[in-house]
C-alpha cells in the first residue's frame, strides 16, 4: 500500500466517529461505538504498527526529537508523516470524546459543543480552548 492510500484510509476511518460526536452525541450507537474507546484503541494500534514498521524497516535508526533537523528528518519520510498524523488523530479524537462526555455531564447544549468538536478535529488545541470557554460560560455546575 502506498503512503497516499494509507493516509486516505486513516483519514476516512475517523470521519464517522467525528460525525457521530458532532451530530448525534447522545445517540446510543455513538455511545457504543465512539465513546466506548474503540476508535482511539484502533488508531492507537495503527500508530504502534507504524512505529514498529518504521523501526523494523530501518527508518527509525537515527530518530532525534531534540533538534529541528532531527524532527525534520522524521517528517521527511512518508512513514514518519503517517505515524505523526495517526498520533494527531488519536489524541484529537480522544479529546473530542472527552469534550462530548463532559458537555453532556455538565448539561451544555449540543449545538454549543458542535463547533468546539469541529475545531478539535481540524485544529486540536484551538477546539479544546474553545470548549473550555464554552464550558466556563454555559456549564451547569455538577
Amino acid at each position: 500500500m502506498n503512503a497516499q492510500t494509507a493516509l486516505d484510509l486513516i483519514n476516512a476511518s475517523v470521519l464517522p466517529a467525528w460525525a457521530l460526536l458532532i451530530f448525534a452525541p447522545r445517540w446510543v450507537w455513538t455511545q457504543r461505538i465512539v465513546q466506548s474507546g474503540l476508535y482511539p484503541v484502533g488508531l492507537g494500534l495503527l500508530y504502534v504498527g507504524l512505529i514498529a514498521a518504521s523501526i523494523l524497516g530501518g527508518e527509525g535508526g537515527d530518530i532525534d526529537f531534540t533538534t529541528v533537523e532531527g524532527i525534520q528528518a522524521i517528517f521527511a519520510h512518508p512513514l514518519g508523516v503517517l505515524t505523526a498524523w495517526a498520533h494527531f488523530l488519536v489524541f484529537d479524537l480522544f479529546v473530542g470524546m472527552w469534550e462530548a462526555r463532559d458537555a453532556q455531564r455538565r448539561g451544555i447544549n449540543t449545538w454549543l459543543v458542535a463547533p468546539c468538536l469541529f475545531f478539535t478535529f481540524m485544529a486540536g488545541p484551538f477546539g479544546l480552548l474553545l470548549y473550555f470557554i464554552v464550558r466556563r460560560k454555559w456549564s451547569i455546575d455538577v
